[in-house]
C-alpha cells in the first residue's frame, strides 16, 4: 500500500498464478496444447484458470455438480480427454492420507501429448499422476508451483 497526497493505492497480487504458469509453461507445446480441464471449482482453480488463459490455453472447469460454466466428470469421454489434453487437478483428491483416491477419468485415452498437473505434492506421485503416466502422459506435481509462488510472495512483501 502506498499513500500519495491523501490517496491510498492498493495493489493485489496472486502468487499462485505466477508459480503455476512458470511451472507448467515449459511443458506446453502450442501445437498440441490448446485446451485444458480444470478439476475442481475451489479457490485454487480460479488462479489456475487465469494462468492457463494467460498462456493461451482455453480452460473448462469440471465439477461433481451441475454448475453454470462447468462440465461434470461423467461427461468426460475419451474424445474430451484427447481434445482437452492439459488436465489440472485442483481438488484434494489423492492427497495424503487418501492416496488411494483419484478423479474418475478415461485415463486410457491419454498419451504422450497429455499433460497431467496435480497441485498436490504429498505424495510426490498421486494415483492421478500414476494412472496417466501408465498411458504415456507427462505428469507433474505441485511442489515446484509451491516453491515458485513462495519466491514470488517474498518479492511482493519486500518490494520497495
Amino acid at each position: 500500500m502506498t499513500h500519495q497526497k491523501n490517496k491510498t493505492l492498493l495493489k493485489g497480487y496472486n502468487s499462485d498464478v505466477i508459480g503455476f504458469t512458470k511451472s507448467i509453461e515449459p511443458m506446453l507445446d502450442p501445437k498440441w496444447h490448446k485446451k485444458a480441464l480444470i478439476l475442481g471449482t475451489g479457490g485454487a482453480s480460479k488462479a489456475i484458470n487465469y494462468g492457463l488463459k494467460s498462456l493461451g490455453i482455453e480452460p473448462v472447469f469440471v465439477s461433481r455438480y451441475e454448475r453454470p460454466g462447468t462440465i461434470q466428470y461423467q461427461s468426460i469421454t475419451p474424445e474430451v480427454v484427447r481434445e482437452y489434453n492439459v488436465i489440472v487437478n485442483c481438488t484434494p483428491m489423492g492427497m495424503y492420507p487418501h492416496t488411494d483416491e483419484c478423479p474418475q477419468l478415461p485415463y486410457e485415452a491419454m498419451d504422450s501429448h497429455t499433460i497431467l498437473y496435480d497441485l498436490i505434492y504429498n505424495p510426490d506421485q498421486t494415483l492421478f499422476m500414476r494412472n496417466g503416466a501408465k498411458y504415456g502422459a507427462e505428469v507433474k506435481n505441485g511442489l515446484e508451483m509451491l516453491l515458485l509462488q513462495a519466491f514470488a510472495s517474498w518479492e511482493f512483501w519486500h518490494e520497495r
